[in-house]
């Protein structure tokens, strides 16, 4: 009866493996923002540490917060259709 993939599960897989990207983006972001912060604080903080702390805060809270959202909706339309709900 169908002619090839479902068009949901195939849009849910592209954005689940988004999500997975974002995520580690995001978190990368974030540890590079402290290992920076951690050398700032051994060197004095040289303005390149204050930079790439700063950088690194600015691209986790631009690309973190959607991934974390965009994994929990994938999530719950997964349980929903397990459920029945759909």
């Amino acid at each position: 009866m169908s002619n090839g993939p479902d068009p949901v599960a195939v849009r849910r897989a592209r954005v689940v493996r988004l999500v997975g990207l974002g995520k580690r983006a995001g978190y990368g972001a974030l540890l590079v923002a402290i290992g920076a912060f951690a050398c700032g604080v051994a060197l004095s903080f040289p303005p390149w540490t204050v930079l790439v702390a700063t950088l690194g805060l600015v691209v986790c809270c631009i690309v973190l917060p959607p991934a974390v959202v965009f994994g929990y909706a994938v999530r719950a339309a997964e349980r929903d259709e397990r459920a029945g709900l759909s």
